[in-house]
């Protein structure tokens, strides 16, 4: 995405991807991970790169050969599934969490019906009874298409706020 402004998109198509973007945090704060893959497209690409401390002022701080995630539809359904067995053990005590999602730029994409997206993101954990709480936030880049007359997440990049991450596992999804 670039900083210059590009064609307007529609009102309706922007509250549309918008709804869409709520309603997946939704069903991730609700644990709703079945219902969570339904909004990816079979063909996605989830990713989330390193940022990198370094020095200088325009420098590109994230890096192109190194990721906390690089997964696909078939490796979140994976992960998914493992969510509803005894063997989920980072999630028993289930964690309470809320994505926040906002800031939120529609563009038009390279082909009809697929749109460039742009939006922040502050997510929050907590989990049995401490006061421990974990946090991240961020920047997502998303590729967002009509599939079957279905709003479906193409592509999601993920660009960290932090070059350390402190939450004590990296299970949640973004």
């Amino acid at each position: 995405m670039s900083n210059e402004v590009k064609a307007q998109v529609s009102l309706e198509v922007k509250d549309q991807i918008t709804n869409l973007l709520y309603q997946e945090a939704y069903y991730l704060d609700n644990r709703m991970y079945k219902e969570w893959l339904e909004l990816l497209s079979d063909d996605l690409e989830y990713k989330m790169p390193l940022r990198e401390t370094v020095e200088g002022v325009n420098i590109d701080n994230i890096s192109v050969d190194s990721a906390f995630y690089e997964e696909t539809k078939a490796s979140l359904r994976t992960r998914v599934n493992r969510l509803y067995t005894k063997s989920a053990w980072v999630e028993n005590p289930a964690t309470r969490q809320r994505h926040f999602i906002s800031n939120i730029v529609v563009e038009a994409g390279d082909n009809p019906d697929e749109f460039k997206v742009r939006s922040y993101f502050l997510y929050k954990r907590s989990r049995g009874s401490t006061i421990d709480l974990e946090e991240m936030f961020g920047q997502r880049n998303d590729i967002v298409k009509k599939i079957d007359g279905d709003w479906k997440v193409c592509s999601r990049t993920i660009i960290p706020d932090q070059a350390v991450i402190t939450t004590m596992n990296m299970s949640m999804f973004l």
